[in-house]
């Protein structure tokens, strides 16, 4: 069965298609929490709730305690974030979470509970059983990420066969998952994308001088320490480049301490000009982003790259790997280089270093990320979404 790919409604429309018809509640589960906590899933739910807030839907996201300031229910920005405790064990974290979640979900008897990402939708024949609409999106195929072993993996396509074959509604932030879904599972599947803030004047708060950066000669990378990310490829190319006045800057860092984040974290202290800033959020990454000289995505896997994208929001010149997650932007041939050839991502990164584009190609790359990818257009598509299973 072919994927269904919705026409987002922009502006006034949006709005208007989220707030007719009486006020609805919807529970958001399967991400640590929100807000500023580290994760594209996290990212994504916390923009979503926001934007459905606003046009009158009430929201409440189950969070995961340990990633939350505060333990007890908060109001922020208009949406309910309630804390849940979760083992601090990589492997059973977010399906514990997620078990207990959808009990609370059907006490709370919203209206849909929508559940992210694969692991977590390992849990929707529960949540169907309790009687619970259910929404699931497909954040991309985490069986795939290197961290997991055999097993792991297994559980994650049982958690994914779960989700496409279980829940009422599916989504995918990937055109190519969503046909790859609807394909294998003969269901309908819902291609709607990620979104990205464009900040035209992002505010100074001293992170340049804290790390001792200068403007446009950095090169930035803001991921979670993963495998998959391969910032030790990021690494060696840029040692390769050889050029003593330019940086390399890792936001980020790892939930758990893993003999990968050891390592990054060794191969940083080794390599003259790599700066490790940590989780960066809000503000401050915003003005990591606004003077970067270039940013690098050199990954193995992706579902959409909300990073890649908020990079192109800033109007800057970007490298990403030549995964079909990171291809799926469209961007012209030279911003992408073949996974995992260090050398053809040094020599990427000198051009891009040395030929920085024209403020006319800056304001461009903004304008078109403003108008293609605006978390307006991604509520009101999954508006439509919800609007349709209630009419059921």
């Amino acid at each position: 069965m072919a994927s269904l790919p919705l026409e987002a409604p922009s502006g006034e429309a949006a709005s208007a298609s989220a707030r007719d018809g009486p006020a609805r509640r919807i529970v958001f589960l399967g991400l640590r929490g929100i807000p500023h906590v580290q994760g594209g899933v996290e990212k994504h739910v916390e923009m979503l709730a926001g934007e459905l807030a606003k046009c009158g839907w009430t929201v409440e996201v189950l969070g995961r305690r340990r990633y939350l300031s505060h333990a007890a229910p908060i109001s922020w920005n208009g949406i309910r974030v309630s804390p849940l405790w979760a083992p601090r064990r990589m492997a059973l974290e977010a399906v514990v979470h997620t078990f207990l979640g959808v009990w609370v979900a059907a006490w709370r008897r919203p209206d849909i509970l929508h559940i992210h990402a694969i692991g977590p939708a390992l849990l929707v024949p529960l949540a169907r059983l309790l009687g619970l609409r259910v929404v699931v999106t497909h954040h991309g195929y985490d069986y795939d990420r290197q961290k997991w072993g055999g097993f792991a993996r297994r559980v994650l396509k049982l958690g994914e066969s779960c989700g496409m074959r279980l829940s009422q509604a599916r989504i995918a932030i990937s055109s190519e998952v969503a046909r790859t879904m609807a394909s294998r599972y003969g269901v309908p599947v819902n291609f709607v994308p990620n979104g990205v803030t464009v900040r035209h004047s992002p505010a100074e708060t001293g992170i340049l001088a804290e790390f001792a950066l200068r403007p446009k000669r950095y090169v930035l990378l803001a991921a979670r320490f993963v495998p998959e990310k391969r910032h030790l490829d990021l690494i060696e190319a840029f040692a390769r480049c050889g050029d003593p006045d330019l940086r390399l800057v890792l936001a980020g860092g790892a939930e758990f301490e893993t003999a990968y984040s050891r390592e990054v974290e060794a191969a940083a202290r080794r390599v003259p000009g790599v700066v490790l800033t940590g989780f960066q959020t809000g503000d401050r990454l915003a003005e990591l982003f606004a003077n970067a000289a270039l940013f690098v995505l050199p990954s193995s896997h992706e579902g959409m790259p909300i990073a890649l994208l908020e990079a192109m929001a800033f109007g800057l010149p970007v490298l990403a790997s030549d995964i079909v997650a990171n291809k799926e932007l469209g961007l012209p041939a030279a911003e992408y280089f073949p996974l995992g050839d260090v050398d053809a991502l040094a020599a990427g990164m000198k051009a891009k270093t040395a030929n920085p584009p024209s403020d006319a190609q800056i304001r461009a790359r903004m304008q078109h990320v403003e108008e293609t990818y605006s978390w307006s257009h991604v509520a009101g598509s999954t508006a439509q979404i919800y609007r349709a299973l209630l009419a059921k």
